[in-house]
């Protein structure tokens, strides 16, 4: 049997088994039930793979409802989505908690966001999205919803999809800026000054930021760290550069790298210019970074300093 990855496996595990469970036993409901597998975990994003498999994984699916749906079927709901059969092609089911909020069974859906956005759906005002970390709100975003007929579950995730244009504009200021100085000034200074530590570290500091430029470039959130470079691949812009950055920090640490440095800052020096976002002709980024600030409208977070947020 082919490997199936867990989105795979939640979608048939819901196709043969919930689909008829829901329509059968809660049919007044059933256009008020959003069906999907979101959230953190590697099968979330489509990464999984047999070694993902040691842990949190199993056959199962998401059920999102709002409060006045679960005061009224949520304790009938999740028994029985809790005595749906225990496995699929040879695959356990995942074991749901009897209480609280887990990966898979009846959720709220402001149960499932906040503790991703700090708030039972998508932030309120742009100094909240950037309090935000992206690695949360890639989790919120992610995984696939399988039917959501009154839509409100996906009308929170279109809105966390469409990231605000200033806070973009922010995000990319300050990660252009500490590329600036965690690369092209930094990384150089520690390796004449003898230390090949504090230099990787400067170098980790420098492809941490690129990668994050360029999810966020692209209106993206970059996912947890261990997901990133994978995550590059399925971007449009960016999505060669991810080797050339993996290149730099799994390579030995000389002042050799500073060229391919300098090269990368190109690349994203010649984005930012031809999309209007800045007219330096030099690729330093610290002068693209100002000069994306002062396009920002909402002069709260315009007026932050330009390494917060």
């Amino acid at each position: 049997m082919p490997y199936m990855q867990g989105l795979e496996i939640s979608r048939l595990y819901y196709e043969k088994y919930g689909r008829d469970m829901i329509h059968t036993l809660f049919p007044e409901y059933e256009n008020k039930i959003a069906v999907g597998i979101a959230g953190p975990g590697s099968d979330c994003f489509g990464f999984d793979d047999e070694i993902s498999r040691d842990h949190d994984f199993g056959a199962g699916f998401c059920m999102w409802v709002d409060d006045a749906v679960y005061d009224k079927i949520g304790f009938a709901l999740t028994r029985a989505y809790t005595a749906l059969p225990g496995e699929i092609e040879g695959i356990p089911k995942y074991r749901v908690r009897p209480y609280g909020v887990d990966r898979f069974g009846v959720i709220k859906i402001k149960d499932f966001f906040t503790p991703l956005t700090g708030s039972g759906g998508a932030p309120a005002s742009d100094e909240q999205w950037l309090s935000i970390p992206d690695c949360y709100l890639a989790c919120a975003v992610n995984g696939e919803v399988f039917r959501d007929d009154s839509g409100e579950f996906t009308a929170e995730r279109e809105k966390l999809l469409n990231m605000p244009a200033d806070v973009r504009l922010k995000k990319m200021s300050v990660l252009a800026i500490n590329m600036a100085q965690s690369g092209q000034y930094n990384f150089r200074r520690c390796i004449e000054h003898g230390e090949n530590g504090a230099a990787a570290l400067a170098l980790a500091e420098f492809v941490r930021n690129a990668v994050s430029l360029c999810y966020t470039a692209e209106g993206r959130y970059c996912p947890f760290y261990k997901w990133a470079f994978r995550g590059l691949k399925s971007l449009d812009k960016f999505s060669g550069i991810g080797g050339r950055l993996e290149n730099l920090i799994t390579v030995r640490t000389d002042s050799s790298l500073s060229d391919e440095i300098e090269s990368v800052c190109a690349v994203f020096a010649g984005y930012f210019r031809e999309e209007g976002l800045s007219s330096h002709k030099d690729n330093f980024l610290e002068p693209h970074a100002y000069e994306i600030r002062e396009k920002i409208k909402n002069p709260s977070i315009r007026n932050m300093h330009i390494m917060e947020g």
